[in-house]
Order: structure tokens, then sequence, then C-alpha cells
């Protein structure tokens, strides 16, 4: 779990291996501190976001160029990256983000279920199966028929658009 959510949170595999080690020496020392009032992976699971946010800092104090806006070799504003995306960008995300949430809302409550589950709690199919209590026979058809209703509805929004 910690590896994991490490490696989704940083966005890299490389350094997880030390970061994983910071979020257990962490964890040991703060178990004698630890009051029992939640489980255990959840407070692990908060020493691992905090770990992952350290790491976020730290590579963007790395990350920095510094330029002197005295050089007058070219124009200082071209040679600063822009801090922030592409708003265009930025624009067709939180539109297909809002087309996913849409055509999720009109699935069965069953596969949608099944879809957030699996895609977005990255639940295995038994225990999806387990949680609303089905054969994982039956997971796995909901989960392909709610795909394929997602994926021609977007696909249809989509060719409607052009």
């Amino acid at each position: 779990m910690v590896f994991r959510t490490l490696v989704r949170l940083t966005g890299r595999r490389d350094g997880v291996d030390d970061l994983a080690q910071d979020v257990f020496l962490r964890l040991f020392r703060a178990l004698p501190g630890f009051r029992n009032e939640a489980l255990v992976s959840t407070y692990l699971y908060r020493i691992t976001v905090n770990v992952a946010q350290n790491e976020w800092k730290r590579r963007r104090r790395v990350d920095r160029t510094y330029v002197s806006i005295s050089d007058e070799a070219t124009a200082w504003e071209e040679r600063l990256e822009h801090p922030g995306r592409n708003p265009e960008q930025g624009l067709e995300d939180r539109e297909f983000q809002q087309l996913v949430e849409q055509h999720l809302m009109r699935l069965s409550t069953v596969e949608r279920a099944v879809l957030v589950l699996y895609h977005q709690e990255e639940r295995s199919y038994e225990q999806i199966a387990g949680a609303l209590g089905m054969p994982i026979g039956t997971v796995r058809t909901h989960l392909h028929r709610g795909r394929k209703k997602m994926r021609d509805a977007i696909a249809g929004r989509k060719e409607t658009a052009r």
C-alpha cells in the first residue's frame, strides 16, 4: 500500500524506496504516541501522504530555474517557464471530467458502483464482490457493461461535437 500510494502521489517510481523508508521510520517513531483512536492503516496512510507532500515541496524547490532579468540577451518573459497548465487544455480536461461524471450518473447503480470501486477505489474483483454481495462473474459482467456504456456515450458525444 505504501509503495503504490507513493508512486501515485509523486508520479515517479525512482526514489520511492527512500520515501517508503522514511514513512516506516516515521511510523516507528510515532507508534509510542499512538492512541488507538483510529486504525494503524489510517495512521500509516496519513504519514504516507505527508511524506509525499514533503517530496512535492522539495521538488518544487529543486526544479525552480533562476533567471536574471538583467540579462539582455533575450527577453526575460521568454525564458521563464509558465507555472500553470495550458488554459485550453485545462478547460478540455474539466469538460471531459464533467462529461464522464454525467454519463456515470446515468448508469445503473450497480454498474456505477462497480466502475467506481474498480477504477477509482482500485478494488479487486473479489473485494467488489464481497462489498456488493454478488459473484465475481457478475462483477465482471457489470464492469464490462458499464465500460461499454461509458465508452459509447463519450464516443457518441465526441462525434456530435465535430
